[in-house]
């Protein structure tokens, strides 16, 4: 059965997609701000997902959660805004700058979770992100990151070794 919402906006209301934004954004901005190189970016990219969700909602699946649907565009806006980081030069300059400021801390500092976070592959960062931090299932994580439910464990289980050895936690093994 349809959401009411998604049918009405789909129709072409306004109020209902804004209905559906108010209802949703808290979450999509928590996940894109886990995501971003840096945290200013992540209210741009998640209104830029929901301007594309608004755009593109003729595609979302019957049975597919509107969340899960706006998640996997901000995903790939995330995706799309790295590869724009990774290829400038100057803000190459200003990410190994925070890197050398957070290793010039104190020895026994241990690394803060978002500082973790930000050191994980961003497909590995993302399902954590998703699974561990926002309580989506691994096949929700899947659909919204576009990879098979295989690759979204094997994420979350290397991600978590990662920040477990970063943050100096124990291994449960």
């Amino acid at each position: 059965m349809e959401d009411p919402l998604i049918r009405r906006a789909r129709e072409g209301s306004s109020d209902a997609f804004s209905r559906l934004v108010a209802d949703h954004q808290q979450a999509v901005r928590a996940f894109v701000r886990r995501l971003c190189a840096r945290p200013d970016d992540a209210d741009d990219l998640a209104q830029e997902a929901f301007v594309t969700a608004w755009a593109s909602l003729h595609k979302l699946r019957d049975g597919v959660p509107f969340r899960t649907f706006v998640c996997g565009i901000a995903y790939r806006k995330a995706l799309n805004d790295r590869r724009r980081f990774n290829r400038s030069g100057a803000r190459d300059t200003e990410w190994f700058d925070l890197q050398e400021q957070s290793c010039a801390s104190t020895v026994d500092a241990r690394l803060s979770v978002q500082a973790a976070l930000a050191s994980l592959p961003l497909d590995q960062r993302a399902a954590i992100s998703l699974c561990v931090a926002a309580d989506y299932s691994h096949a929700e994580a899947a659909e919204i990151l576009g990879l098979p439910l295989g690759t979204i464990k094997s994420h979350i289980l290397k991600g978590r070794a990662k920040l477990n050895a970063l943050l100096g936690v124990p291994d449960d093994n």
